[in-house]
């Protein structure tokens, strides 16, 4: 079970201002590019830090520290600024221009950008923080367990009100009203000015989009080119936000059922229907009698979580779970391993999506919407409605970010149609949100992650096409269906 119940950890690893959103510019050149610590180490990456303020009210107040990382233009007759990177998450970035580059980023983008790497505030190698998390608590991560019912609504509230105590009297408790989104996107024009750029260009995957709709909203004249792939919708992770798994597994999963019709050998149904009619018998099965230690809602996760990725090698492991819980048959190895610093990851999520926005408060409405999703989204929906710490958190010490449609037209935004995690319906509330300032492409795919993810063609162009050209599409446009292997057949991890 454990190696099983380790990939759950990775997926767990998926206008009005207070705070002027000005930042100070450091002097060009300000960062000493180093070798990067030895977890974090590849081929051409370089590290460095910048210091920041914790509080953006108090900006000659106590620093803490970011740890950015450099994988730099080669070629100096084509480069044109700074890549900023976000994998999603929230989760450490500094391997991430680094992968990237595996996970095939064109020569040509690396030719015209310093790929630039950020460990966000609170995460990896930046000044971190902790919850003191239990490794069951770890395991939790940021998506909560499917109630069955209201009963277990109760029992995981008393769960996560222990999770928010534990944060707030932690030791770095300090960091705990300043981690959010906003200031995020204020260390990104910190490390822009740092960096002795005048504007910087952004690649952001999953909640990646999020920090990257704030900054372009907060400093729409210092961004450049802005890429968002996998959009979370218009108010981030918040309440609604989490909800939306339920709707995103509805979306994704016909096309795991259609392709489990196309394999009847496998006994897991003959067509799209009895596929969808197994997944509830497993689950009601495993509700009421675990199989090697697999509940019915780490089984909902679990499937969830296949989801992320979608073709034969991707859903046949996921079908060969589904089969040995079927027939009682030892479980499928599994490669995935929980990421180093889980702590502090899931720590960080916390840290991050209840401190941007302000929670419900009472384990009643999470009742109520688990009960409603429970029957809108049969699924997933009572695991994404159900309650998270965020509804025992302190106050957030300013409004979100609200996302508008003031600045140029330079933010193009990627989205599969049929993605689990970060649906469609949320990528277009989004998409009104910025207004005369985007363009979205979508994609005949499912799963999560579209530019050199999906394996399309017509998307990666599009987006190479934007970070070279500068012109993103006049109007929306879409992709049709297509799936190549990726360059080195392996695609950047996101969050």
């Amino acid at each position: 079970m454990r190696k099983w119940w380790s990939l759950t950890a990775v997926v767990a690893v998926l206008a009005g201002l207070v705070v002027p959103a000005v930042a100070t510019a450091a002097p060009a050149d300000a960062v000493t590019w180093v070798a990067c610590p030895e977890d974090v180490a590849a081929p051409g990456l370089e590290c460095g830090r910048v210091q920041v303020p914790l509080d953006y009210s108090r900006p000659d107040g106590r620093r803490i520290e970011l740890a950015i990382s450099r994988l730099a233009s080669r070629n100096p007759e084509k480069r044109r600024g700074i890549l900023l990177t976000n994998p999603g998450g929230p989760s450490p970035g500094l391997t991430f221009p680094a992968q990237l580059r595996l996970g095939g980023l064109p020569q040509g983008v690396q030719d015209a950008y310093d790929v630039i790497g950020v460990d966000g505030r609170g995460i990896g190698h930046s000044t971190p923080v902790t919850c003191d998390l239990t490794q069951e608590q770890q395991y939790a991560g940021s998506i909560p367990p499917y109630a069955v019912t209201p009963a277990d609504v109760r029992e995981h509230a008393d769960d996560v009100k222990q999770i928010a105590r534990q944060c707030a009297r932690s030791s770095t408790a300090y960091l705990l009203p300043h981690a959010t989104t906003a200031n995020t996107a204020r260390d990104l024009d910190r490390v822009r000015a740092a960096l002795g750029e005048r504007k910087a260009s952004f690649l952001g995957y999953s909640y990646g989009t999020y920090l990257g709709a704030v900054y372009a909203t907060l400093f729409p004249h210092s961004t450049d080119r802005v890429v968002l792939d996998s959009n979370l919708g218009a108010g981030g992770w918040d309440v609604e936000g989490g909800r939306m798994f339920g709707r995103g597994m509805e979306d994704a999963f016909p096309d795991f059922a259609r392709w489990l019709g196309a394999h009847p050998e496998l006994g897991l149904g003959s067509t799209p229907q009895q596929a969808r009619a197994k997944y509830f018998e497993i689950a009601g099965r495993l509700d009421r009698a675990p199989v090697q230690g697999v509940t019915g809602g780490q089984f909902r996760l679990l499937t969830f979580a296949g989801l992320y990725r979608s073709g034969d090698a991707a859903f046949g492991k996921l079908a060969a779970l589904w089969k040995a819980l079927d027939t009682d048959t030892p479980l499928p190895p599994d490669d995935t391993t929980p990421p180093a610093g889980l702590e502090n990851v899931i720590a960080a999520r916390f840290f991050v999506i209840c401190g941007d926005s302000r929670w419900p408060g009472s384990v009643r409405t999470y009742e109520h919407n688990v009960a409603v999703d429970r029957v809108r989204y049969p699924m997933f929906g009572a695991a994404g409605a159900n309650i998270q710490p965020c509804a025992f958190w302190q106050d957030p010490v300013e409004p979100p970010v609200r996302i508008s449609d003031r600045g140029p037209h330079n933010v193009l935004m990627v989205q599969n149609e049929r993605d689990p995690a970060t649906p469609l319906a949320g990528a277009r509330t989004l998409r009104r949100a910025f207004g005369d300032r985007a363009s979205m492409v979508t994609v005949d795919h499912s799963g999560h992650g579209a530019y050199l993810w999906a394996g399309n063609r017509c998307a990666d162009e599009k987006v190479t096409a934007y970070l070279l050209g500068g012109r993103p599409p006049a109007h929306d446009t879409g992709c049709a269906a297509e799936t190549r292997p990726a360059a080195s057949g392996q695609v950047p991890p996101i969050g």
